[in-house]
């Protein structure tokens, strides 16, 4: 490859890059405190196999059996 020719795909290449960072950069969907999809039911599962961990924890500690 040519040395002009290779320039010529490095400006290509840095151009493309330059667009596609700028254009990502100002994604709403991108914003920190979003939460992504699913979150509520992913977190509701969580919470539920918590407490089922702990009603477990509970019951293998009680006396109440014994």
């Amino acid at each position: 490859m040519r040395r002009g020719t290779r320039q010529v795909a490095a400006a290509v290449t840095l151009a493309a890059l330059a667009v596609l960072t700028t254009a990502c950069g100002h994604d709403e969907a991108a914003t920190p405190s979003s939460t992504p999809s699913g979150y509520a039911d992913m977190k509701q599962k969580v919470d539920a196999a918590e407490s089922a961990a702990a009603a477990a924890d509970r019951d293998a500690t009680s006396d109440a059996d014994r």
